[in-house]
């Protein structure tokens, strides 16, 4: 079965570039129709969807977050990347990727000086 993993630096100072990747196993990330998403979950708050790359490569931004988040992939790999720019600790929370109705475990992201 698809499964899915976050890698990422725990700790990331303020104004820094946050780089998180996901690896599937048990599925390409190519398969149409799929959608690839990011999502986070700030402390105490409810799932924020960030972002998605689909089977053919196409991308799609949350409106309130594209002017500083990217999404790629790396279909050697099986795997796809979120980058968010000029982080601050508003940007502290765990982040998971997902498919569907399948999600990762998440990674904690802290972003502190």
């Amino acid at each position: 079965q698809v499964q899915l993993q976050e890698s990422g630096p725990g700790l990331v100072k303020p104004s820094q570039t946050l780089s998180l990747t996901c690896t599937v196993s048990g599925g390409s990330i190519t398969t149409m129709y799929y959608y690839w998403s990011w999502i986070r979950q700030p402390p105490g708050k409810g799932l924020e969807w960030m972002g998605a790359i689909a089977y053919d490569g196409s991308t799609y931004g949350s409106p309130s977050l594209k002017s500083h988040t990217s999404i790629s992939r790396d279909t050697s790999k099986n795997q796809f990347s979120l980058q968010l720019s000029s982080v601050t600790p508003e940007d502290t929370a765990v982040y998971y990727c997902q498919r569907g109705s399948l999600k990762g475990q998440g990674t904690q992201v802290t972003v502190s000086s």
